[in-house]
């Protein structure tokens, strides 16, 4: 016999199914009523995401990337290789053009200049003497000599005069007289000798007195000879030779130095005049001197460094031994490229809007200054450089190496159709965005767009300008998923 409770168990398992039944029915009804005002408010949500389109007039912009240059920089470096002695400026300082900011060791040009000095006064010297001519008194005396030399040539022409002939005789016929006399004595002395009256010293004595008495005899005969024979050729030949000579030295100390020998000690002069200004430059080199008004921007060598200029001009690792400093010119530029396509649209004293990432919020103004002639090609692009001036109060503000944003106005765009950028969608079919209908349900709608500025797009074709676009256009790959009841069992 069956129980009570297994008489009723089938009934009450039927009835347990029935409300588990119910109960996912009414689940799965709240899921997807939750779903629906889920989409519900995300199409309310999105109703208020909408833009009218814009119409007005804006510029047209060329924007490039840059940065802040000074107009003129250089490295300055002596001529010569040498030492640093003494350095006048700090980084950071304004100099003036011919300012001297460094000095160089220059004792060893000292002394050449102290040699090219005297050389100098000697030339100069010599050169005033063959200008001046002789001395008076100079002339004074090669006159005299030259009468003298006249004097002694006619002497000898004349021949002797009878007088010094007569001295001559005398003189022989005096020298005779003293040799006879003396051979008397001498042929006395011997006898006296041989009798051993004398010594054989006084004998010898006696002998040389007769000795010098005949020698005597003998010039005397000789000068009387030449007196009674006159003068010699070869003696008249001499006195005309130096009577010549001298009257030759007279002409020219009256004549004054010859043309080619004070154009010869000119030369001179000139010559040593060219050491002394070659030594005087060098030494002025050692005088590092501004070249331009501007600031010191680096300084690369110290006080007893030894540099040696090199044919590079730039900055870089090997300027410490190259270069002593760098001078930047007071005034700044903005450097940007910009590419072949646009360099058209930009002409010379064009304005020009500056942006610097150190300044976010501010601009600065300025115009083109120059435009480069010739292009430069980086990575297969082909640029061209522009440089643009700053105003007085932004050169204050934006230092050397700061990146700026350079934005050009090359037009306008008048009463032009805008929407912003985040509406347009890019479909395979071309461009277009999202209209709100009177019904507030977004349709794509087709347009043609034109320039970009800055966060809007222009549009050329497609719209009326009232319509509402939608700034957060729904996605295009987006579907909604339905739910279907189980069936009944």
């Amino acid at each position: 016999m069956l129980s009570k409770f297994e008489l009723h168990q089938p009934f009450r398992f039927k009835e347990a199914w029935i409300k588990f039944l119910l109960m996912g029915v009414l689940l799965l009804g709240g899921i997807r009523f939750g779903l629906g005002l889920l989409a519900g408010r995300r199409s309310s949500d999105t109703e208020f995401l909408t833009q009218p389109v814009e119409q007005k007039t804006v510029p047209i912009l060329i924007t490039a990337n840059g940065t802040v240059n000074p107009v003129r920089s250089i490295n300055l470096s002596p001529k010569a290789a040498g030492v640093v002695q003494t350095l006048l400026v700090e980084e950071g300082d304004r100099v003036e053009t011919g300012q001297v900011i460094a000095l160089m060791d220059n004792a060893d040009l000292q002394g050449d200049l102290t040699q090219m000095q005297g050389q100098l006064i000697q030339q100069q010297a010599n050169l005033q003497r063959l200008v001046v001519g002789e001395r008076p008194e100079n002339i004074a005396n090669a006159e005299a000599a030259l009468a003298e030399a006249e004097a002694n040539l006619q002497e000898l022409r004349n021949g002797n005069r009878a007088e010094d002939i007569a001295q001559a005789q005398a003189r022989l016929q005096q020298s005779q007289a003293t040799l006879q006399q003396r051979e008397t004595t001498w042929a006395r002395y011997q006898e006296l000798y041989q009798a051993g009256a004398i010594s054989q010293e006084e004998l010898e004595q006696k002998q040389t007195d007769r000795d010098v008495a005949r020698a005597q005899v003998k010039e005397a005969e000789e000068a009387l000879t030449l007196q009674t024979a006159g003068t010699r050729s070869e003696q008249l030949s001499q006195a005309e030779a130096r009577v010549e000579q001298q009257r030759q030295t007279v002409a020219a100390l009256i004549a004054g130095n010859r043309v080619e020998d004070i154009d010869q000690a000119e030369g001179q002069v000139k010559a040593a005049q060219g050491s002394l200004q070659s030594i005087e430059t060098k030494i002025r080199d050692t005088q590092i001197m501004a070249p331009f008004d501007g600031v010191i921007s680096q300084i690369y060598a110290e006080i007893g460094s030894f540099v040696s200029p090199s044919i590079s001009g730039s900055g870089g690792i090997d300027s410490s031994s190259s270069s002593i400093l760098m001078l930047s010119s007071s005034r700044n530029q903005v450097w940007v490229n910009l590419p072949e396509s646009q360099i058209a649209d930009v002409e010379l004293g064009q304005s020009v809007l500056f942006q610097a990432d150190a300044f976010p919020g501010e601009s600065f103004r300025g115009e083109v200054e120059h435009i480069a002639t010739q292009a430069s090609v980086s990575q297969n692009v082909t640029s061209f450089e522009v440089k643009g001036s700053i105003e007085q109060q932004a050169a204050e503000q934006l230092k050397i190496g700061m990146n700026v944003e350079a934005q050009f106005e090359i037009g306008s765009l008048d009463q032009a159709l805008l929407v912003p950028n985040a509406a347009v969608v890019r479909r395979v079919e071309g461009e277009g965005v999202y209209v709100l209908s009177d019904e507030r349900t977004p349709t794509f709608q087709p347009i043609e767009t034109g320039i970009t500025a800055g966060s809007q797009t222009e549009v050329i074709s497609g719209l009326n300008g009232d319509e509402q676009v939608l700034i957060s256009p729904p996605a295009e790959t987006e579907q909604r998923s339905g739910f279907n009841f189980p069936p009944a069992p």
